[in-house]
């Protein structure tokens, strides 16, 4: 199976939240200008809390959790609040919808992506009524965001591979109560993100095929 060209892929060992945006919205603005290209962007993130246009402060239940004090961050993707850390992959995607117009399919996408992923790695995953991103055995695997402006979007999807889940305890993630987190560690696969890396990259060729035109 052929990946996405490595010239449409951002990688980052790390960044900090508000600079893994900022760079999102310089590769928007080129598209906006009719300059830039789709990108797929894998990285990850110190711990923080984000929270979302749709989001409450009272959704944060605690900041200090197993030793750690978490910063919050209000962002601009749709969506509640949810946290990002150190063993959870982001996968960010910047790309133009302007002759779809549909973002309930680009997030069909970004869970698509995933849901294949986990399918090439022995794990059976899929959707749930109780709300977006991607699931397994009734508990959520990756939580999905995105923004859009004149039907550019930005943000994209979270894969738990390895987080500390402990730190899921200081929020509703995404507003739901009865939606509670697993990962791949906690499902007994023990994976590396150079592996999901690269599953995700193949998968993403034939899932977005239709708006990068690979």
């Amino acid at each position: 199976m052929k990946s996405i060209p490595n010239e449409l892929i951002i990688r980052h060992q790390q960044q900090a939240y508000p600079e893994a945006m900022a760079e999102q919205e310089v590769l928007r603005d080129a598209m906006l200008a009719g300059e830039g290209h789709f990108r797929l962007i894998f990285t990850e993130h110190p711990p923080i809390y984000t929270l979302g246009t749709s989001g409450h402060d009272t959704d944060i239940l605690a900041r200090d959790i197993d030793g750690e004090t978490i910063e919050v961050f209000a962002t601009g993707r749709g969506g509640e609040v949810t946290y990002h850390g150190p063993g959870q992959l982001l996968c960010y995607v910047v790309a133009n919808l302007a002759q779809e117009q549909d973002l309930h399919k680009h997030i069909w996408r970004l869970e698509e992506m995933i849901i294949r992923t986990l399918s090439s790695l022995g794990v059976q995953a899929g959707r749930d009524k109780r709300g977006i991103g991607v699931w397994v055995n009734g508990l959520k695997i990756a939580a999905a965001g995105v923004r859009c402006r004149k039907w550019v979007v930005w943000h994209g999807i979270a894969l738990n591979i390895m987080p500390n889940l402990k730190h899921f305890s200081g929020i509703v993630p995404c507003g739901m109560r009865d939606a509670p987190v697993t990962s791949l560690e906690k499902l007994g696969f023990r994976v590396s993100r150079e592996e999901v890396e690269s599953l995700l990259a193949q998968h993403a060729k034939d899932v977005f095929a239709a708006i990068i035109k690979v």
